[in-house]
């Protein structure tokens, strides 16, 4: 399933479920749906809205939405296989597309007896959107633009991008949050790498998707205006042990 597609599909739920959907997927607002679902996808957030106001006249609510043309073919293709969906069915639909390995997450915290709920599911949400906004702006600023970019959000270390240039390279580990300020967490590892990188390790701060998203870059982040404070968390692990 494309972008467009699953799009339209998140416009649709929008649509139908109206604030009963934005709860359920943890948003307080719509503009805030519309910027972590839609930089999570790869899109902009202002095509979600498009897409939910589409749909809009088909549902009862207090919008007009496109009432002046009937819907396009392609999103009543949509309509038809996706509009009689459980509300629930849906809601898990609508995550596992935003929300990185949701079914895996979901299962794990299942067998666990841990709660997954929506607060936790829009925390991971927010630093892939965070991650896709970097790929989307990194290019537009002028210390990055000679650099091609490295994935590394699946590697464990210590950073999410590499900007490479012949010798040259900056390590990137990329912050999301929904307000202009909030706390930002490095992990032992991400401390660690910081530490030993100095001026060529860059923190970057996506803020503010609960209205519109803006960024802000630091290099070596350790020996800048931020503080950071050691937090140490005791944990007991169990293991067991057989012979073969």
């Amino acid at each position: 399933m494309n972008v467009r597609d699953k799009s339209i599909i998140v416009g649709l739920y929008l649509s139908k479920y109206n604030l009963r959907g934005l709860a359920a997927l943890g948003f307080n607002s719509f503009q805030e749906a519309f910027n972590i679902i839609g930089f999570a996808l790869g899109c902009k957030p202002s095509s979600i809205k498009n897409y939910r106001d589409e749909f809009d006249p088909l549902f009862p609510n207090d919008r007009k939405g496109w009432h002046k043309r009937p819907i396009r073919d392609y999103c009543k293709v949509v309509y038809d296989n996706f509009s009689g969906a459980d509300f629930e069915d849906f809601t898990d639909i609508i995550k596992a597309f935003y929300v990185p390995n949701y079914e895996i997450e979901k299962f794990i915290h299942t067998i666990e007896k841990r709660d997954f709920s929506s607060s936790v599911s829009k925390r991971l949400a927010t630093g892939k959107a965070a991650e896709e906004y970097f790929k989307l702006a990194y290019k537009k600023i002028d210390i990055f633009q000679p650099f091609d970019l490295i994935d590394t959000t699946q590697m464990a270390c210590g950073f999410d991008y590499k900007l490479s240039n012949g010798n040259d390279f900056y390590c990137v580990e990329v912050k999301g949050l929904h307000e202009q300020k909030g706390n930002i967490q490095l992990t032992e590892k991400e401390f660690e790498i910081a530490k030993k990188m100095k001026g060529l390790y860059c923190l970057f701060m996506v803020t503010n998707f609960k209205e519109k998203p803006t960024h802000d870059f630091i290099f070596d982040p350790l020996n800048s205006r931020l503080i950071f404070k050691e937090v140490r968390k005791e944990i007991t692990q169990i293991t067991y042990h057989t012979v073969l």
